[in-house]
């Protein structure tokens, strides 16, 4: 399809959503949501397209009045100027709207789930796990997401086991999907007296937030446990049986929940756990499709793939998938400064789906 024919395309769907929200009496609440969603992502598409259009319109008036103005030397003088600088100015214009014509990843928009599992290293990588949880904490706050602990396993020094948490805000998904692989960790361990390098490793997934209407799940394939919960070193914290544990038979997804005090709650918590798991084995399983024409993707989706390495005795964090290095470790762990690292992602893919004119 030509750019031309694209960008028809949206300005006819803009005209047809805006239709349709024009009779927001006759639709339900869940339907004006989507359209006007919808029209809020069309909107900067659109003033793209426009712009580009009108520029281009300026510049075959430029160069009409440059052939109309012989022998007035004065105005051909300004339109050639108005040719240079509108020729200039359209090829970056036109590359602004070609990324914005990308398909979009229809789950960018989403919340996401966020869950860090302490890999091989034993107690260090159960410390590397809390710190890049609380690495992820302190980018949604700059970013003004709001993070919400779901569960954490504590290893009782200070390291998680494994962590969840619900990220809710504008883009969310869109901007944590490369994040998930494996993160290895160079350093010397506190613990380590003879100042040896240490590698141990986390793994990190982030799972589209799955909606009700996205998956169907049949309660008939659910085995559901019910027990007390228990906290660092298995005593019990709670006197009920609160905590849930939930199993999805067809394809053996096991989701435990016990950070409330309320089954009700926890069971709540778990399912919205376990439908984002079940939505995302999907997704994942189509991008692989996808992928396979596609060697370089960046978001593989492969979590046993090492993506990136933190080397504390250098200061430099590695990404592995597009050769990026940056001497800004103490500044990522912040939170600070991985917005580097996520736009240099999202820029190589962009690049990518470009160069494949997809």
């Amino acid at each position: 399809m030509s750019i031309d024919s694209s960008m028809d395309k949206v300005l006819e769907r803009r005209q047809e959503v805006e239709t349709q929200l024009s009779r927001s009496a006759e639709l339900s609440s869940q339907e004006l949501a989507h359209f006007s969603r919808e029209l809020s992502e069309l909107r900067p598409v659109c003033e793209q397209i426009e712009l580009v259009r009108s520029l281009e319109s300026e510049l075959q008036d430029a160069m009409t009045m440059i052939a109309e103005a012989a022998g007035d030397k004065e105005m051909q003088a300004m339109a050639e100027a108005e040719v240079a600088l509108l020729s200039d100015r359209i090829p970056g214009e036109k590359e602004r709207l070609q990324l914005l014509l990308l398909p979009k990843d229809k789950d960018d928009s989403r919340n996401a789930i966020l869950e860090v599992r302490a890999g091989t290293g034993g107690d260090e990588a159960a410390l590397f796990g809390a710190n890049l949880f609380s690495m992820y904490q302190r980018f949604a706050a700059k970013n003004g997401w709001r993070f919400e602990v779901m569960e954490v396993s504590e290893t009782g020094i200070g390291g998680y086991k494994e962590a969840t948490a619900t990220i809710s805000g504008t883009d969310v998904f869109a901007r944590l999907k490369f994040e998930s692989g494996v993160h290895r960790v160079q350093r010397v361990p506190e613990t380590e007296a003879g100042g040896r390098i240490h590698t141990s490793a986390a793994t990190v997934a982030v799972l589209p937030e799955a909606e009700e209407v996205d998956i169907d799940v049949d309660e008939n394939d659910l085995r559901i446990d019910v027990f007390r919960a228990s906290g660092p070193g298995g005593q019990s914290v709670n006197t009920t049986d609160s905590a849930v544990r939930i199993t999805h038979i067809p394809t053996g997804i096991v989701v435990s929940q016990q950070d409330e005090k309320s089954q009700h709650k926890n069971r709540s918590k778990a399912m919205k756990i376990l439908r984002a798991r079940l939505y995302d084995a999907e997704r994942v399983r189509v991008e692989s499709e996808r992928a396979a024409a596609r060697k370089g993707q960046v978001g593989s989706g492969d979590r046993s793939e090492r993506i990136r390495t933190y080397n504390f005795p250098q200061g430099r964090v590695t990404d592995h998938r597009i050769n990026l290095t940056l001497y800004k470790l103490d500044r990522v762990m912040a939170g600070e400064a991985l917005d580097e690292v996520i736009d240099a992602l999202v820029s190589e893919d962009q690049a990518q789906r470009l160069a494949e004119g997809s």
